[in-house]
């Protein structure tokens, strides 16, 4: 069992945000799959994480509604439940769109090298799913820290996160997803360039095909 750490800050994450972002990570890419126990001693052990900041890390993920605590029962991760997609798109539709365009606004000279980088990614992706799904979630990612707003950052990310584990589950299913990564680039160029309005109106647009894509697959 493996999963990606990733750590926006530039710095060794703490124990407590490596044990949130590895089970993070396992839930996302179904390794720990829908239903599944959380059981701390056998994950703790296996993933090298200490007791206290794993159940730190359960608590956090119970709050983004990625695992489900029940008394004398135990942790599981959340099912998956299909209908809330256009729930979560719904909220995503109104909030990618400011994140892009405040990242336009916003975005340093060395977050806008940064960037420009991903821009080159999304431009040569291939075929293969862990890339892909690497690669969109930078991209996503990268854009909310642009926008300088750690409240708009941590909600962008928490519906983010629902919303790439629906595609984990659908990944197979769903035709030219390459494609619908490499959409990225003109998004990046236009925060690149700060042309906010044109930021904004990709990026919903972007949304709105995603969920179009995932309502033809179930």
């Amino acid at each position: 069992m493996s999963a990606a750490v990733n750590s926006r800050s530039g710095e060794q994450p703490s124990q407590a945000e490596r044990a949130y972002l590895t089970l993070r990570d396992l839930i996302l890419t179904l390794q720990l799959p829908p239903g599944a126990p959380v059981q701390e001693e056998p994950l703790s052990g296996e993933l090298g994480i200490g007791r206290t900041p794993f159940r730190e890390a359960i608590k956090r993920l119970e709050a983004e509604s990625l695992v489900a605590i029940y008394p004398r029962r135990g942790t599981f991760v959340t099912e998956v439940n299909i209908t809330d997609h256009a729930l979560i798109a719904d909220v995503r539709r109104r909030l990618e769109g400011h994140a892009a365009r405040r990242a336009a606004e916003r975005a340093t000279d060395a977050e806008r090298s940064e960037l420009d980088e991903l821009r080159a990614l999304t431009e040569d992706l291939g075929n293969d799913q862990s890339v892909i799904m690497d690669v969109d979630a930078r991209v996503h990612r990268t854009i909310y820290h642009c926008t300088h707003n750690r409240y708009l950052e941590g909600t962008l990310g928490q519906y983010y996160n629902l919303a790439l584990r629906i595609w984990h589950l659908f990944f197979d299913r769903l035709p030219n997803v390459s494609d619908h990564v490499a959409e990225h680039s003109e998004l990046l160029k236009a925060i690149i360039a700060a042309d906010a309005d044109g930021a904004d109106r990709i990026a919903v647009a972007h949304v709105d095909d995603f969920e179009q894509s995932i309502r033809q697959a179930i």
